[in-house]
């Protein structure tokens, strides 16, 4: 399995990749079992693949699931957080322009 998987800090920021690609093994993990796509459709979308590639991920996955699901979720809260931001910005200038035309 690991010849079909790479870790490289300079590929995707170190997450684990089916190797030669920068495919993630969580986006494998994403189609397969969060999306519904068989192993063929994968294949088939991503032709540099083989089924063996994408087994091998999903086990990748499996094995290491913990560690792949809390950097799914530290990317997911840090993505909420500057959404937050971004939008409570957003909201500050538009009250403070509208405070500006009122006085």
């Amino acid at each position: 399995m690991t010849e079909y998987i790479s870790i490289d800090p300079a590929i995707c920021g170190g997450k684990p990749c089916i190797a030669g690609t920068r495919i993630r093994v969580q986006d494998i993990f994403v189609l397969h079992e969060l999306q519904g796509l068989g192993v063929d459709e994968i294949v088939e979308g991503y032709p540099q693949l083989t089924p063996a590639k994408v087994y091998a991920a999903l086990a990748f996955y499996w094995d290491h699931k913990e560690e792949i699901d809390q950097h799914m979720q530290s990317t997911q809260d840090l993505v909420e957080k500057l959404k937050l931001a971004q939008g409570s910005s957003a909201l500050q200038r538009k009250m403070a322009n509208h405070r500006g035309s009122n006085g």
